[in-house]
């Protein structure tokens, strides 16, 4: 969860107010970290969990054994982590397509196997 927060220091939200940071951890031990950035036309932006992934697969990693998720959100002037914040649908799926069997850490203590945040008849 450390290196998912660190990672969130380094995302560009200036219309959520939300960073999001992601630790992705690779068969071969290495970390690949993500952040959220985005885009004034929402659907441009990329999620913190697509950017660890990809860093990885670009990387020639193929085997992953988990991800850590956190978030902060802007109240006033400071930043205060979010707890609980899972994946979004087009995170879950290209997860579950790429790190079958990956388990998520959520920052609020749970965590979940890819495959059991995704309807079967996407898998």
């Amino acid at each position: 969860m450390t290196r998912a927060r660190q990672a969130s220091e380094l995302a560009l939200s200036p219309h959520s107010k939300l960073k999001v940071g992601a630790a992705l951890l690779a068969g071969s031990g290495e970390i690949y970290l993500g952040a959220n950035i985005e885009s004034a036309s929402h659907s441009l932006s990329v999620c913190a969990e697509r950017v660890a992934l990809l860093r990885a697969l670009m990387a020639g990693e193929r085997e992953f054994k988990a991800m850590a998720i956190t978030a902060f959100e802007k109240k006033g002037e400071e930043w205060v982590e979010k707890k609980g914040i899972t994946p979004c649908g087009a995170c879950r799926q290209m997860l579950a397509e790429y790190a079958p069997g990956l388990v998520i850490y959520l920052n609020d203590g749970r965590h979940y196997r890819i495959e059991e945040m995704l309807p079967e008849a996407f898998m």
